[in-house]
């Protein structure tokens, strides 16, 4: 299964951390957050990562060249950072089957593979890793809305009144079927074309996207504390060098 991961941004929260470099490029524990997202996404045996790239791109290409850890890479350009269904459709003459995407700004110790297994047992037209947050934090997220069979049955973008606290992620898995969406997406009120449209539309087409919830824990590296609390995490987990 190919993975898509999205690093056009330019991570303008993130500064000063980004004022010589692209959001992925910030180093959580001495490695950029697209390395940490590699490493995940190769362990769930993916055959080929897409990178989108936008923002300083060349500093992305020139670290990681043509392969990371014997996986091939390929690259396409977001030229204007204009959403992530517009985004998306950049890798979609790459794409002929069911895939992941990940989004590039974010750090998972958490159980990514149960989103790949449903996709490929279940024949679901698309899963997503969703979290329960708390309730007054969720209007910050895209905001799930399920039935009683763990599906979903609408995405809400960062709404002044949540129907829920269970929440996007940033890991998903899909079939194709997502880019004739993308397609079909008018630009939002801050004028972007959002992924949640997208997944709306494929919804209202009476597609079904199951909803998994997340074990383990992930971060959304928005902010410069994002990455202290990254860093913070990720040392806890490692094992005591006995001396």
């Amino acid at each position: 299964m190919k993975a898509v991961v999205l690093a056009a941004g330019e991570g303008t929260r993130l500064r000063p951390l980004t004022e010589d470099k692209p959001k992925g490029m910030v180093e959580i524990d001495g490695r950029p957050i697209l390395t940490h997202c590699f490493e995940r996404l190769v362990e769930l045996d993916a055959d080929e990562l897409l990178v989108v790239v936008g923002y300083r791109k060349e500093d992305i290409i020139s670290y990681y060249g043509d392969e990371f850890r014997g996986v091939p890479i390929t690259y396409a350009h977001q030229r204007r950072q204009q959403g992530l269904a517009h985004a998306l459709l950049t890798v979609e003459e790459e794409i002929d089957d069911d895939f992941m995407l990940m989004m590039g700004d974010n750090v998972f110790e958490a159980n990514l593979r149960d989103a790949v297994r449903r996709q490929q047992e279940d024949r679901a037209d698309a899963a997503f890793l969703v979290e329960e947050v708390p309730h007054e934090e969720a209007s910050r997220y895209g905001v799930c809305d399920t039935n009683d069979y763990g599906e979903i049955v609408e995405v809400v973008e960062k709404p002044d009144a949540p129907p829920s606290n269970l929440v996007m992620t940033g890991f998903y898995t899909f079939t194709p079927a997502i880019f004739h969406a993308c397609h079909l997406v008018q630009p939002s009120d801050r004028s972007e074309f959002e992924i949640t449209d997208a997944v709306n539309l494929l919804l209202q087409s009476g597609r079904t996207i199951d909803a998994i919830p997340l074990e383990g824990w992930r971060l959304d590296i928005g902010y410069p504390e994002d990455r202290d609390e990254a860093e913070q995490r990720l040392r806890a987990e490692q094992p005591e060098i006995s001396q």
